[in-house]
């Protein structure tokens, strides 16, 4: 049986955090050594996109981690506890993250994912930027390959955060450009 059967079998054809079952895929959830039914999951596209970082992540579908969190899977709990801690600003995922209990070697898992250790993102005036903010230009900007500059008090929102906490991801003028963060304002 390959690894999509058997995930599909555990799930019921359906995501394993919200239940959907459109365009339902495996995913590892990291760091896995070997792939294999116990460090894999059944995701939607939405759920996949935006665990995965391709997407910005929406709060209100994340709701669904109220029921998906109990889950007896370790991997279903692994992903469950990292979207909470992702949106942990959030008052409802702070509270569901607070209830949530996993056994010592599923939180270590858990943990080892977590990257609310890194260095954080901060903008021109030193205020903490996370995914989802609206920020705005002080300094006027050449886009480099799509022919434009972003002029000095553009505003940019919903941002996404990078690898290097010294860029971020925004749409100016309908194109998604890295930005400097030492250029921008926290709106």
């Amino acid at each position: 049986m390959s690894l999509q059967q058997a995930l599909s079998e555990r799930a019921g054809d359906s995501c394993e955090l919200c239940n959907s079952p459109d365009g339902v895929a495996p995913v590892a959830v990291p760091p896995a050594e070997q792939p294999g039914l116990d460090n894999h999951v059944l995701l939607c596209s939405t759920c996949r996109e935006q665990f995965e970082g391709e997407t910005e992540v929406e709060p209100n579908h994340w709701r669904c981690l109220n029921d998906s969190m109990w889950s007896q899977v370790p991997a279903v709990q692994v992903v469950a506890w990292r979207m909470l801690k992702r949106l942990s600003t959030e008052i409802w995922a702070q509270d569901l993250l607070d209830m949530l209990y996993l056994e010592p070697d599923t939180l270590a898992w858990a943990q080892a994912g977590d990257e609310s250790e890194r260095e954080p993102t901060l903008d021109s005036n030193g205020a903490v930027l996370s995914t989802g903010d609206n920020v705005t230009l002080i300094k006027d900007l050449d886009v480099k390959g799509a022919g434009f500059t972003a002029k000095r008090g553009t505003a940019v929102r919903g941002i996404s955060l990078t690898d290097n906490p010294k860029h971020v991801e925004g749409k100016v003028n309908g194109v998604r450009i890295v930005l400097i963060a030492d250029y921008l304002k926290k709106s």
